[in-house]
This record gives structure tokens, C-alpha cells and sequence, in this order.
């Protein structure tokens, strides 16, 4: 088939590799790039009536008629049941250039649609002489209906919604109708410009045949689709497919034939790497999508257990996300009771061996300076038994951070209450460590008399100031400790 010289859109996409003005003749070749998100798969539904042609009843007769998009298009279909599928054939009368819809649609093809709502691809309609097209197929079909679409190929998986033909039921059509009309899923129109798609003329070799122009369009959206990175063994086939293509119709010693033979297999080969790269590329997103869940859960819940794990099963299946989200909801509650429960009973455990009291920032742990020499920093041997209690009870929890804490009143110079604090902070640090406490989750710092809780010009006052504090922190009793928090009141 030939077409008469027009002109026809086929842009790109900015920032991608595709040449966005090529003249038809010119070889077709794409730069490895970036995969882009291009289209818009955004699915609506539509109605037909179906029809069951009875087995081996005979051929009978079904008209189409133009749908709004195309109002003078018509036809007639004889639909003869044989054994083993249905043969049709097909005559439209009426049918203009597809690239009216848009410069991606190229071509028409026929559908079947069953009751249930699956499209199966019968054939591709050409438009020739007088606007009109004949076509012959078959189905393993029984009950369908039909109709014709507007397609950039034709070789595509799912109708557009450029529904241009549906049949009719006739009078002496003989055919039961189906109880209900068939629901099925159209690709929107428009659903094969990518976003930011920019237009720019190609004009078309009169000497050309349709099936070359499909094949570069197929090769295009799979490229738009990224199946050069999640298809990328049927992509290449599809390329070189492609390159003899442009080498046929640049060699003047070649056949049409060979032409639109190769162009053909060039669209097949493009739609399968399109389909399986949207395929990967789903799943990919799916397993990121399960992975960054996962992640979150082990973070809020600070440890997996069981109903975590249930969460993460129930999300890899897309169907039970709701439930899963609900299931989670009640994990991260019970743990958040857990924690707090945790943190009641390390307090009580604390508070029975030094004044323990809960805070915004942990549970803060006080020795007062009777536990040392005055003046000095070595501990009595008092505080060394107590010391050791406290660290009993902190080995018997996991995730915990300790910061000491150094304060004195006002007595004495700065940098002498600075370096007592400091010396007194570094003693009970280290005193905790001999005792098996994790070295990595002990610091020590010495604030001198910058911090006081209470007044300086009192004896009972200064006492107070006089003090060694345990910050007790961390996920597993719900607080979390910075370089700071031991100078935050």
C-alpha cells in the first residue's frame, strides 16, 4: 500500500535521545539513554453489545456503524461459526486518515471484545482506494463484539479509546444477544503522547509503506516506555530489526516486500519489549515500594517481630495493602506500649537504688556528692556499690545510651568546678564500663557550675548543685539522647 505524500508529527520527548526531525528515508537509529515515564495509562471503559454466533449455525450478517468520532464510516461483517473458531469477514466503507485523531495514530484495528471484558486483537484494517477496507479473520471466540479503533501499530495489546466502528445488530441477524453488553478497558486518548511531548513535522516519503512508519512508532514508544533498560535483549532485536528496515528502504535494490516483511516484525518485536518492560519495571516498583515499608516498619518499631512480619507479607500483595496497613497501625500502638512499660520498670528498678525520675529527654539518675570525697572525684565505696547495682540493671536492656553528667555550685573558681565536674562525670563513666556496660554507649561531660537546679546561696542549695547525673536513654525505652542533652533542663 502506498501513501500519498503529508505530513505527519512524530516528535520526542525533550531530554531523550530520539531524533524529533527525521525524514522517512533517513536510518533509523536511538543513543542508549535514560528510560522516561512517557505515557499516560490512564484506562476509562466503554460498552458493546455482545453477540453468541451459535456453533455451526451458519454464517449470518452484522452491520458497524461510525461512532461519533466518525459518523460516516460504516460496514458489514459476515460471521460464519465453523469448527474450531469463527471466521469473519469484514468491509468498512468511509474511513479517513487515522493521523486525524493524533500524529501517534497510524493505522486501525479490529477488535474483539468478550463478554467479560477481553480485547483480542484480530487484524490490522488498511485504508485503501475510495476510503475503503476489507479484511478476513477468525476467533476462538464465540461470543463477542466487535469494533475498530484508531492505533499507532498494529500490533497493540489493549484498545485506545478512538473507537471509530462498533457493530450493530441487524434484523436478520442470526445471533443470540448476550445478557449483558461487554465491559472493557480503552487505553485514553492521547495515552501515547508523552508529557512534555514536542511536535515537530516529518514529511512522508509517497514511496514509503505504512508498515514502516508503525515500525518506527512501535520502536519509539518502547523506547519512551525504558525498555532499553528493563527490556533490553528484546529492545536491541527490535533496533536491528529496525536498521534493516531503514537499509531497505534506502536500497534501491531491494524489495517492498522485504520492506514491510521486516517493518512488520520490527513492530512485533517493539510492542513485546514495550509489554515486558512495563511488566519489570512495575515489579521493580512494587519491590522498592515493599523494601521502603519494610525499612520504615524497623525504624518506628525497633525491632521486627511478628506482626511486622505479617505486615510485610500482606504488602507484597497489592490486593491486601489496606489490611496491612491496618495491621501495622496496631503493631506500632503495641509497641509503643511495650516501650512504655519497658520504661516504668527500668525507672522502678533504677529508683530503688538512686533517686530516679522520667523526663522528656530519658530517665535521669542523680548521685549526690556524698558519694564523694569533698572536693574530689574518686568514688566512696558506697557509690562503687551502687554504681554496680545500676550497671546490673542497665546490662539487662538492649539499645540503652548513658550520658554522665558533672555539675558543682558556685565555690571556688570556674575552670576548678569545670575540671571537678569533668574528673567526676569521667570517674562514674569509667566506673560503668569495668562493670560490662558497652563503652560505646557511655559518654561523659562536665558542666562545672553553669547548670543549677537550685539556689547557690544556701547550704542546702549548693548541695543540690553538687550532683553526678545519669541520662538514661534510647529506642527501646522511647528516648533518644544528642552530644547536648545533658546541659538541657
Amino acid at each position: 500500500m502506498l501513501l500519498a505524500t503529508t505530513t505527519l508529527c512524530l516528535g520526542a520527548i525533550a531530554q531523550t535521545n530520539i531524533p524529533t526531525a527525521m525524514p522517512a528515508h533517513a536510518p533509523f537509529l536511538l543513543e542508549p539513554g535514560p528510560p522516561v515515564q512517557a505515557f499516560r495509562m490512564t484506562t476509562i471503559s466503554r460498552s458493546a453489545q455482545a453477540l453468541n454466533y451459535q456453533h455451526r449455525s451458519g454464517a449470518t450478517k452484522v452491520d458497524f456503524k461510525g461512532t461519533e468520532l466518525m459518523p460516516l464510516a460504516n460496514g458489514q461483517a459476515k460471521v460464519e461459526s465453523k469448527r474450531g473458531a469463527i471466521e469473519i469477514e469484514v468491509e468498512f466503507d468511509n474511513l479517513q486518515t487515522p493521523t486525524a485523531f493524533g500524529s501517534e495514530y497510524l493505522t486501525y484495528v479490529l477488535w474483539a471484545i468478550s463478554p467479560e471484558g477481553r480485547a483480542s486483537n484480530l487484524g490490522e484494517v488498511l485504508v485503501g482506494d475510495n476510503h475503503r477496507s476489507k479484511l478476513d479473520v477468525t476467533t476462538e471466540l464465540q461470543s463477542f463484539a466487535m469494533l475498530v479503533t484508531a492505533e499507532p501499530y498494529y500490533a497493540v495489546r489493549q484498545p485506545s479509546n478512538v473507537v471509530v466502528l462498533e457493530n450493530v445488530i441487524r434484523t436478520d441477524t442470526k445471533a443470540t444477544t448476550e445478557a449483558v453488553s461487554a465491559k472493557y478497558e480503552l487505553m485514553e486518548r492521547g495515552g501515547y503522547i508523552p508529557t512534555g511531548y514536542k511536535l515537530d513535522p516529518v514529511v512522508l516519503d509517497a514511496k514509503v509503506p505504512l508498515e514502516f512508519l508503525e515500525a518506527r512508532n512501535a520502536v519509539r514508544i518502547a523506547e519512551l516506555e525504558g525498555a532499553g533498560q528493563y527490556a533490553n535483549d528484546s529492545y536491541q532485536h527490535a533496533l536491528q530489526l529496525m536498521k534493516m528496515a531503514d537499509g531497505y528502504a534506502t536500497d534501491k535494490r531491494a524489495s517492498k516486500k522485504q520492506l514491510i516483511a521486516t517493518s512488520r516484525e520490527t513492530v512485533q518485536t517493539a510492542e513485546d519489549a514495550r509489554a515486558i518492560a512495563i511488566k519489570n519495571r512495575t515489579e521493580e516498583s512494587l519491590a522498592k515500594d515493599r523494601a521502603a515499608s519494610a525499612d520504615a516498619q524497623a525504624k518506628s518499631q525497633g525491632q521486627a517481630n511478628d506482626a511486622m512480619r505479617e505486615r510485610d507479607a500482606a504488602q507484597a500483595d497489592a490486593a491486601q495493602s489496606r489490611l496491612s496497613a491496618e495491621k501495622a497501625q496496631q503493631a506500632t500502638v503495641l509497641a509503643q506500649d511495650d516501650r512504655a512499660k519497658m520504661r516504668a520498670r527500668l525507672s522502678q528498678q533504677l529508683n530503688d537504688v538512686l533517686q530516679t525520675r522520667d523526663s522528656a529527654r530519658g530517665l535521669i539518675v542523680s548521685m549526690s556528692d556524698v558519694l564523694f570525697d569533698t572536693g574530689k572525684y574518686s568514688l566512696k565505696s558506697e557509690a562503687r556499690e551502687k554504681l554496680a547495682k545500676v550497671s546490673g540493671i542497665l546490662l539487662s536492656y538492649t539499645g540503652l545510651s548513658i550520658q554522665v553528667s558533672g555539675y558543682t555550685d558556685n565555690i571556688g573558681g570556674d575552670v576548678m568546678n569545670q575540671e571537678l565536674s569533668e574528673n567526676r562525670a569521667g570517674v562514674v563513666r569509667d566506673y560503668l564500663v569495668q562493670e560490662g556496660v558497652a563503652s560505646g554507649s557511655v559518654s561523659a561531660k562536665g558542666f562545672g557550675s553553669t547548670i543549677p537546679v537550685a539556689s547557690n546561696d544556701t547550704s542546702a542549695g549548693r548541695q543540690q548543685n553538687r550532683r553526678v547525673e545519669l541520662l538514661v536513654s534510647g529506642d527501646t525505652i522511647g528516648g533518644t539522647t544528642s552530644a547536648m542533652l545533658g546541659g538541657q533542663r
